[in-house]
């Protein structure tokens, strides 16, 4: 299911072949650094620049006796590279080429995470402006409360999604960082130049310190990162999921022609993109909490963080673009379905005006707790008599004292709770 939406860009970010090939590209420029300082014969950098390969398979056949896949990986390319090869991993520790890789990864998945986003924002503006006028009731605690328009409901959707991307951009900035000062981070065998050189040469900055390993609060943050984004597909998705209910059937996922919605059931139709993305909304959450677990290691590093990464490293981007891919095609293809939006804004009998009611009730004079008593008498009585509030409210004489029939009418009126919608238009997709 996840090779119909997800890109294999991102899988191939973290195959074994792309793992390798980015530590040869640290493990190169490293060598390049040095070489420009003298600290290795130009004979022999070329001779690193000309062979210097590796085989994956045969990594895997020196690791499963070296049991080390660093050690693997280096001989392996010292194969490829003859006696030059001594020069290599010169005054390295093996974390300072498996972290300053990662973060070369990383960032590649960000910048694929953020595509993704720019699709949604596209799709989710387009919508909301086509659905900027189409009214509905809002609903707080599933309960009906002021009406609202669709195109709003899209436009929030839209502003947390652009929150997203802006967070997305400082994880991506978070983890944009290497490191190649040695085995507990104190430049002992290496000069502090060199990293300041890599870094620079390979699009990352140097971390101002380290210890054996580049510190993980960094790790948490992008992968919590991720979580959040995913918590922002699930709100869309719940809302998706309880607008299609059959009592609502406001809005739905898309039905295919030939789809099938329950073995047992023909008439069936669900949201089930949406539930699905609910469920993938968990994993997330659970990675960047493992994510979390690795940031107090052992003094200057143990390697219990790393069997942990080598999943959420993979599952939580792979997935994410699935997710947002996913979503974003649902949302395109969402049919709504204004008539229903009207149908349920009609349920209650105009008992969404009862605030205008009271507030009109206050500015006659009357007191806040009065205004509330005689309003909540009336709307108690539509809830039992399935009637209008308008109509019962121009029978209470208690009201009709303050408030003339045509005044009651006045108030019924749903350009009130839309007015400003334009300017809400404006703030989300102008300062986007």
């Amino acid at each position: 299911m996840i090779d119909r939406y997800s890109r294999p860009e991102m899988a191939r970010l973290w195959t074994l072949e792309n793992k390798y090939r980015k530590w040869l590209q640290v493990e190169i420029a490293v060598c390049e650094a040095l070489a420009g300082r003298g600290d290795i014969p130009p004979d022999a950098m070329g001779e690193i620049r000309e062979k210097a390969g590796f085989s994956v398979e045969r990594v895997a056949e020196i690791e499963r006796e070296t049991h080390h896949d660093v050690i693997a990986f280096l001989t392996s390319v010292a194969e490829s590279v003859g006696p030059s090869s001594r020069y290599i991993h010169q005054g390295l520790t093996s974390s300072d080429v498996l972290d300053t890789a990662m973060a070369l990864v990383m960032v590649e998945a960000a910048d694929l995470l953020i595509e993704d986003l720019d699709r949604l924002l596209e799709v989710l503006g387009r919508r909301a402006h086509e659905h900027k006028d189409t009214v509905m009731i809002g609903r707080s605690h599933g309960i009906h409360a002021e009406p609202i328009t669709f195109g709003l409901k899209l436009a929030l959707w839209h502003s947390e999604m652009s929150r997203n991307r802006e967070r997305m951009e400082h994880a991506r900035e978070t983890v944009r960082v290497g490191k190649i000062s040695g085995a507990v981070g104190t430049f002992a065998n290496i000069d502090p130049g060199i990293e300041e050189s890599v870094c620079l040469g390979l699009g990352l900055k140097p971390a101002p310190c380290s210890s054996q390993i580049i510190q993980r609060d960094r790790y948490a943050e992008y992968f919590t990162t991720l979580a959040i984004i995913g918590c922002t597909v699930e709100k869309i998705a719940v809302e998706i999921r309880h607008l299609q209910r059959t009592e609502v059937r406001e809005a739905e996922e898309y039905f295919a022609p030939g789809q099938k919605g329950s073995s047992a059931m023909p008439h069936k139709r669900n949201p089930i993109a949406s539930e699905n993305l609910s469920g993938l909304a968990r994993v997330l959450r659970g990675n960047a909490l493992a994510a979390m677990e690795n940031v107090p290691l052992w003094h200057e590093r143990d390697i219990s963080h790393s069997s942990v990464e080598r999943i959420i490293g993979p599952d939580s981007t792979i997935l994410l673009d699935y997710m947002l891919a996913r979503l974003t095609r649902v949302l395109d293809r969402l049919v709504v379905y204004p008539e229903n939006m009207r149908k349920n804004l009609d349920l209650t009998g105009g008992l969404f005006f009862s605030q205008q009611v009271m507030l009109a009730l206050t500015e006659r004079g009357m007191t806040r707790e009065d205004a509330y008593r005689l309003v909540q008498r009336n709307a108690m009585a539509v809830w039992e008599e399935s009637s209008r509030l308008e109509d019962r409210l121009k029978q209470d004489p208690e009201i009709t004292a303050h408030l003339s029939p045509a005044e009651i009418e006045g108030i019924f009126d749903l350009r009130h709770h839309l007015k400003h919608v334009d300017t809400i238009f404006k703030r989300v997709f102008e300062s986007a």
